[in-house]
């Protein structure tokens, strides 16, 4: 069933500013992965991915299948996309 694999696109601006800044936080802050936001204060690491978010270098990405909602780059969710198992929403 392709809509269970679907990755869907969040705009960024219809989460709601706490949803949000709850999200950056924990992508900055997650253990076990080499996001490249280690050097800075989290204060700064926040403001880094919201001026990515912002200028649409990155994007805020849920994936239907295992329930999670991620921060990915355009570059990375172009080249791991698949033909339909991509979708962007827009309300």
């Amino acid at each position: 069933m392709p809509d269970r694999e679907a990755m869907l696109v969040i705009p960024h601006r219809q989460l709601s500013p706490d949803a949000l800044s709850g999200l950056i936080e924990e992508f900055v802050t997650r253990d076990g992965t080499d996001s490249g936001y280690t050097r800075g204060s989290l204060a700064e690491n926040v403001a880094m991915v919201r001026r990515q978010l912002d200028a649409g270098q990155a994007l805020v990405a849920f994936d239907n299948l295992t329930k999670t909602c991620n921060i990915v780059s355009v570059e990375t969710l172009r080249e791991n996309a698949e033909g339909p198992k991509c979708k962007s929403f827009q309300s």
